[in-house]
């Protein structure tokens, strides 16, 4: 039956499992094996821990379109998957995750390592069920396949390992299919409405978000007509700020630019294929259309005034013909010029004259690497500060890709997700692209033993670390709130030392004018490398919106470190942030 399992991932497209073997696992593994042996193009990923495998899945999934899979041996092994599986299934990819269970007949008794993975795995994913028979085994695979693909999200089989060496009846009939996603065309009187509320309003703001995949020159199109100002999610970065000249960057915790001010003076929100969580961030006093393919999400976060369901691109191309040119272009180009003033006063401001400054400012290694990197390059970015350098200074154009937990908000995704993006771009068959894991030293930390998967597959992937020896989105978090920060900070270590010793060519870089040097030799290596930036830990990240409360947080835990003996912290954290004044 395992073999039966091999062959119907390999027909639905997946060319990698990632796991680790153990026990009522190895039924499956052996399929891979004897697979392989025929010349199926499979191949079984040898992870160090199941949290990474099922981040490499996600990634594949992401680049690739095509179902990855992740595998864990029964109880500890597949419980490891979850966390992984979680960003799978909230980034909507096709996953699909074998938990192997414990033998059927002890199921029920308290067995030791005994959990129920169909349960467990509930909430984190669009299909979870068990095999229990040889005979039930094609459709319940087949079926799992269709949710990851159908939803699209993470599809999980438990498999108890005696069930797994049963003999596999014969296919019968049914056929494997992936079906071609349907075309999701709104409805007449929706888009006519969206065409009233659009001629009616005088200031138009357009927030985009990864719903706007393929739609790029549409939304364009409708904002060079509509003269509205075009800001975009996280997500969304990479699939609508390239050549766009309506751009006024992002809000929430990591944004910057005027998209809040455009948002917030605007007499209509458009949120384009976005379900942009930070609902503190949108004005509640602004006339709201939403345009989203997926109903659940349609008035979820703020004010909805006009409600549309269908894709981005399709009601896009629907509405254009029904509104007529602005003849006042005079609110896009405030927006515009104010954008374009806080990109060279504040967010420049962190990067300028900074060549010889120690500690390292974040921002310009940032600056750096986004000027170092190929154009085709995958990024993945370990979540918390990396996330706000990838947003602010990574410049997209239309063939980059920028991964990570972006709705999961987990840690220590960065090198995993890059496993899975360099077995994508190996596979490709494409000269190879850069792939850049942006990590942090708390990220690869928590999950440092993948640096040997990147050592055992030859990887090419490049860890750029910034390297602060703190948890620095966390300490920020604290300062807001009012609370000094206490159990942010960690050892210094020398991460360069301990790449060399699995085997990886690393560099620790403490001088600021070594950047570019070091990021250039790493990206000729053919294999893995790391770059340790020791990076300024103080630098900190103000959002475009600062509320009252934010301001008195942060007044309070100022003074609580004063008053806490710390007055040469705050002096050394406002030395390292004036970089944050605007510069004329």
């Amino acid at each position: 039956m395992a073999d039966q399992l091999v062959a119907q991932v390999v027909a639905a497209g997946a060319r990698h499992i990632y796991g680790i073997v153990g026990d009522s696992l190895n039924p499956v593994v052996d399929a891979v094996r004897r697979a392989r042996d025929a010349g199926a193009d499979i191949q079984w990923v040898h992870v160090r821990h199941e949290e990474a495998a099922a981040f490499a899945a996600a990634a594949e999934a992401e680049i690739t379109g095509n179902l990855a899979v992740c595998a864990g041996s029964c109880g500890p092994g597949n419980l490891h998957l979850i966390n992984g599986l979680y960003d799978a299934n909230r980034s909507r990819v096709p996953v699909l995750a074998i938990a192997s269970h414990i033998p059927s007949a002890q199921i029920g008794t308290q067995f030791f390592q005994e959990t129920h993975p169909d349960r467990l795995f509930v909430e984190c994913s669009v299909y979870s069920e068990m095999i229990s028979s040889a005979a039930q085994a094609p459709r319940v695979i087949r079926s799992a396949i269709h949710h990851a693909y159908g939803a699209p999200g993470v599809a999980v089989l438990t498999l108890p390992g005696d069930v797994a060496d049963l003999e596999a009846p014969a296919p019968g009939t049914d056929t494997l299919t992936r079906p071609r996603r349907p075309r999701v065309v709104p409805a007449d009187v929706d888009v006519a409405a969206l065409a009233d509320a659009i001629e009616g309003a005088k200031k138009v703001t357009i927030l985009a978000g990864a719903g706007v995949k393929g739609a790029h020159d549409d939304v364009l199109a409708l904002a060079d007509k509509i003269a509205a100002p075009v800001g975009h999610s996280l997500r969304g970065k990479e699939v609508i700020q390239y050549d766009n000249p309506f751009d006024v960057g992002m809000t929430g915790l990591l944004g910057y630019g005027a998209l809040q001010s455009a948002m917030d003076e605007a007499d209509l929100l458009l949120l384009l294929g976005t379900d942009f969580p930070y609902d503190q961030f949108l004005p509640d006093d602004v006339r709201t259309a939403q345009v989203d393919i997926d109903p659940t999400h349609l008035g979820r976060r703020t004010r909805t005034d006009l409600a549309v369901v269908g894709d981005v691109g399709e009601t896009v191309r629907a509405l254009l013909p029904l509104v007529s040119a602005k003849k006042s272009r005079r609110f896009l180009d405030q927006m515009v010029k104010k954008h374009q003033k806080a990109m060279s006063g504040v967010v420049g401001a962190y990067t300028k004259d900074v060549e010889h400054h120690t500690p390292i400012h974040p921002e310009y290694a940032a600056v750096l690497l986004d000027e170092e990197a190929a154009d085709d390059a995958v990024f993945t970015v370990d979540t918390g500060m990396g996330n706000v350098w990838a947003a602010r200074y990574l410049t997209p154009n239309g063939k980059r890709r920028v991964i990570g937990s972006f709705i999961h908000g987990s840690m220590a995704n960065a090198v995993p997700h890059a496993i899975g993006a360099a077995f994508a771009a190996r596979d490709s068959g494409a000269p190879q692209k850069h792939v850049v894991a942006i990590a942090g030293d708390g990220g690869l930390s928590m999950l440092l033993g993948e640096l040997i998967t990147l050592v055992h597959y030859d990887l090419p992937v490049k860890i750029v670390l910034f390297d602060n020896a703190t948890l620095g989105m966390v300490r920020l978090e604290m300062l807001v709130d009012g609370l000094p920060s206490y159990g942010t900070d960690s050892p210094s270590i020398d991460y360069a030392a301990v790449a060399q010793a699995v085997g990886i060519p690393a560099v620790r870089v403490e001088d600021p004018t070594q950047i570019r040097t070091a990021l250039r030799e790493a990206f000729s290596h053919d294999g893995p490398a790391l770059i340790d930036l020791v990076t300024d830990p103080r630098a900190l990240s103000l959002p475009p919106k600062i509320t009252r409360a934010q301001v008195s947080g942060f007044t309070a835990a100022m003074s609580k470190e004063i008053l806490g003996g710390g007055m040469g912290e705050v002096m050394a954290m406002a030395r390292s942030n004036l970089r944050n004044i605007p510069r004329p």
